[in-house]
């Protein structure tokens, strides 16, 4: 299950983005290593009704990222400003995250698990995620195809076809 407002993590589960076990005043640190930031939806601010919040919530849910207070961004993290002021602060997941949060937008879109859909959906899949670059993550293919309830064959045949298609 996607980590979102509706659907924290499991208590100990490892945040996506760091891989770690969250942290906070009821869960500290392992040691020699720092607190990691709460994002907001489990640690409110005064941030979270600004409407900048509201406008990009659902882009950083469907990403994977988390929304943090700005005071608690690192260096990789993007902060957005709202009329010269720091507003949230947006921690990107690991690339590796990127594709599972992809597959999981893509069944909500489709209103199903991708494995029923019809071969002809299934095929416009995989051409929507090879042009979101789902097939340069490490192990992509395997992925998508478990997705898919298919081979990896059957995958690289659907990418084959669509290349033959394009002339390429």
């Amino acid at each position: 299950m996607t980590e979102s407002v509706d659907h924290p993590p499991a208590a100990g589960a490892p945040s996506p983005a760091t891989g770690r076990p969250p942290t906070g005043p009821d869960r500290p640190a392992p040691e020699g290593d720092s607190p990691s930031p709460e994002p907001v939806h489990r640690a409110p601010g005064p941030w979270l009704d600004h409407p900048l919040v509201s406008a990009v919530k659902p882009l950083v849910d469907a990403m994977g990222a988390e929304l943090l207070g700005p005071d608690r961004a690192e260096q990789d993290d993007v902060v957005l400003a709202w009329e010269g002021r720091d507003v949230i602060a947006v921690r990107l997941p690991q690339l590796s995250d990127s594709l599972d949060h992809i597959l999981a937008a893509m069944e909500r879109r489709h209103g199903m698990p991708l494995a029923d859909l019809d071969r002809k959906a299934k095929q416009s899949v995989v051409r929507t995620l090879e042009a979101r670059g789902a097939f340069s993550v490490r192990h992509g293919v395997e992925t998508v195809a478990g997705a898919l309830g298919v081979s990896r064959f059957t995958v690289y045949n659907y990418l084959n076809r669509e290349h033959t298609a394009k002339g390429e």
